[in-house]
């Protein structure tokens, strides 16, 4: 058994969830926040045997995109205030996964 951690921006996590439940994943969905633009974000909790690992992978991939924001660098760094003022062009979204092993699972 296998946990896959995955971090989604908000934009896809309902889009995931759905995706996932019809995969036939169960998966418990936690707001979460990024550090790096303080946006939201959803982190997934998905068990999965490990064989079927690749598949709920393939979802995830499928599912959530990347796409471009524009941010102010006084957003990412206060202390450039003065000197920076323009929006400047970021990657955001798509997923973020950790896969850990599980020792044990019980289901109550």
């Amino acid at each position: 058994m296998k946990l896959i951690l995955a971090i989604v921006q908000d934009k896809d996590s309902q889009h995931l969830q759905t995706k996932l439940v019809k995969g036939g994943f169960r998966a418990t969905q936690l707001p979460s926040t990024g550090g790096f633009l303080k946006a939201g974000n959803c982190t997934f909790l998905i068990g999965v045997e490990e064989e079927k690992v690749d598949a709920a992978l393939d979802v995830i991939k499928k599912t959530c995109h990347t796409r471009t924001q524009f941010v102010t660098p006084t957003f990412m760094m206060p202390e450039a205030a003065s000197s920076m003022t323009d929006p400047v062009e970021v990657q955001v979204g798509g997923a973020t996964c950790f896969i850990l092993p599980v020792d044990k699972f019980v289901r109550f």
